[in-house]
């Protein structure tokens, strides 16, 4: 057993959609969430200054006696995961094989598209992580960088105007390549979930990569014996670096409770 809490990061509010399934899946476990809310979005960021700010967030994570790291930000995952694996001796978890696997067992015509932020969408890889599982797979990918603004503004309702214009504007190619399954290549993407199954329609299967990623932290933990014994357990810790209002706002109607009185707003530079 290992009661230290385990660490979480993104770039803002997108990483509490694995919260909520950590939460969920691991109720007795103590979780420290850090949201970079302050320099969001990451993935118009050049690659330099995405490896320099995930080494910061993962440093400071790191100072909470973490027992493992989960990097929720996808965009993090796709360029600066050897640095980070170098630099700290505990389990680090990706959000991009995960969501591969659980993709490619899902396909019924072998036509996979992903939405992810540019930089995540540049660096290839979800192409690199499904074609390594089977050479097959036809991968359709789509950069959304606007997606993860609206999340952080809160257009996420099935029926914003604003929102549904551009996903029908971003995902015409995907709707066009026939594909049956879609990775939402960004923990922000699951927010905005109900918009991209009506545009795209009830045939193809979305795969949330924080979802995919946290059921493999749980059962790993769980294989490891590193799951907590501590009663009471599951409290929360989250910091931000920008508004906390914005922030606790946003995060209770997402996570249907309220976090107010919890965060901290820190400095990471």
């Amino acid at each position: 057993m290992d009661n230290r809490a385990i660490g979480i990061f993104d770039s803002g509010l997108g990483g509490l959609t694995m919260v909520k399934k950590l939460l969920e899946l691991l109720p007795n476990e103590d979780l420290v969430y850090l949201g970079d809310t302050g320099r969001v979005p990451y993935g118009s960021r050049s690659v330099e200054t995405i490896i320099k700010y995930a080494g910061q967030d993962a440093e400071f994570l790191a100072l909470h006696n973490i027992k493992t790291m989960v990097v929720a930000c996808n965009t993090v995952c796709s360029v600066a995961m050897d640095e980070l694996i170098y630099a700290y001796d505990m389990p680090i978890y990706e959000v991009i094989t995960a969501p591969a696997v659980a993709a490619a067992k899902h396909t019924k015509n072998g036509k996979i598209g992903v939405i992810g932020t540019a930089a995540t969408i540049r660096s290839e890889a979800y192409k690199s992580a499904l074609t390594k599982i089977s050479e097959d797979l036809e991968v359709y990918m789509t950069a959304c960088p606007l997606f993860v603004p609206l999340v952080e503004e809160g257009f996420v309702s099935a029926d914003n105007e604003i929102a549904v214009k551009v996903a029908e504007q971003y995902l015409k190619t995907l709707k066009e390549a026939n594909i049956d399954t879609l990775i939402l290549g960004c923990t922000h993407y699951p927010l905005l979930s109900d918009i991209i199954s009506n545009v795209m329609g009830e045939t193809v299967k979305l795969i949330d990569s924080g979802t995919e990623t946290a059921q493999l932290v749980a059962r790993e933990l769980q294989q490891q014996n590193l799951l907590s014994d501590a009663n009471p357990g599951g409290g929360i810790k989250y910091f931000v670096t920008d508004s906390i209002e914005g922030f606790s706002y946003r995060a209770s109607r997402f996570l249907h409770s309220d976090i107010g009185g919890k965060v901290q707003k820190v400095t990471l530079e």
